[in-house]
């Protein structure tokens, strides 16, 4: 099962549980939402998307806990005004889910691709951010925030990993390691782990970005030494002001990875393609990785960061 269709199948059964759950879809996966006994809580605006928001907005307003859906630049790029004013300024609670990812779907070309979406997201205060790396992870994370009434941004993704990782949110240790820290995020768990097999490094995951675990990554940080990696499936830097917020009185360095900033793909290519270009594939990890860890001066301290 896909993070797509886990996404469905959570949202059906929630629906079918509380009758304070809507959704808003703007055409996108429409075909995959059509039991009946639902019609009066699913709302279809077409392709409007800056509509789909709006309408969310409205409904929070009105007692419901909205849910709406897209593709990644059609719920956060193209409507990210609504986003700001009808959610955020308002006050007013919805679950945003996106589909595609950064590059899930190039033969679409860049209209479908949207490796900013987080750094976005991050303009705005108080959003929670989901970046699940399996379909499991997807259902325990929307379980937990129809619950709730905050604003969230629920990230999906056709890359996976191996096995889910569900133990709420905040760093978890995968790998105990002496000679740096690890950040996974996400569906980057599975290039990282391939890639750091033969180095002696700690390996953290996450699949909740914001709130960023602060204390988590501290104490990793003591027990190991102080060069951090920050692996992330989107544009790359996205998350490296928290990292040094948490570490600002600790002496380190640190390496962001993510979908580059420095050049626009302008071929279609394949996902596998877009990942092995931006360095995120387990080769293209390793190297920058062992590069970077090598940068410790001899008596195995790390450069203070600038």
């Amino acid at each position: 099962m896909s993070m797509r269709e886990q996404f469905v199948r959570t949202t059906t059964e929630a629906m079918d549980a509380d009758p304070r759950i809507a959704l808003v879809l703007a055409e996108i996966s429409s075909d995959r939402f059509t039991e009946a006994r639902h019609a009066d809580r699913i709302f279809n605006v077409g392709i409007r998307e800056q509509a789909m928001v709006g309408v969310a907005g409205g409904l929070a307003l009105a007692g419901m806990r909205p849910v709406l859906h897209s593709i990644t630049p059609f719920v956060v790029e193209r409507p990210f005004e609504q986003l700001k004013l009808d959610l955020s300024h308002q006050g007013t609670g919805a679950i945003a889910v996106s589909t595609g990812a950064s590059y899930d779907y190039p033969t679409a070309g860049r209209t479908h691709m949207a490796p900013g979406d987080v750094a976005l997201i991050d303009t705005l205060p108080g959003w929670t951010v989901h970046v699940p790396g399996h379909p499991a992870e997807v259902d325990a994370l929307l379980r937990r925030e129809f619950a709730h009434d905050g604003t969230v941004y629920l990230r999906l993704s056709d890359r996976v990993n191996a096995e889910p990782l569900v133990g709420g949110p905040g760093w978890h240790r995968v790998r105990h390691g002496r000679e740096g820290v690890v950040l996974a995020v996400g569906p980057m768990l599975a290039p990282v782990l391939a890639a750091t097999a033969a180095m002696d490094v700690t390996v953290l995951y996450t699949a909740t970005i914001r709130p960023f675990d602060t204390g988590g990554l501290r104490a990793a940080v003591r027990a190991a030494h102080p060069d951090v990696v920050l692996v992330e499936p989107y544009l790359r830097g996205t998350s490296t002001h928290e990292v040094t917020a948490a570490l600002a009185d600790v002496p380190h360095r640190v390496l962001s990875l993510g979908v580059r900033r420095d050049r626009e793909l302008r071929a279609y290519g394949t996902a596998d393609e877009h990942e092995a270009a931006h360095g995120l594939g387990p080769s293209g990890l390793a190297g920058e990785i062992a590069h970077f860890l090598r940068g410790q001066d001899e008596s195995g301290g790390a450069s203070p960061v600038a």
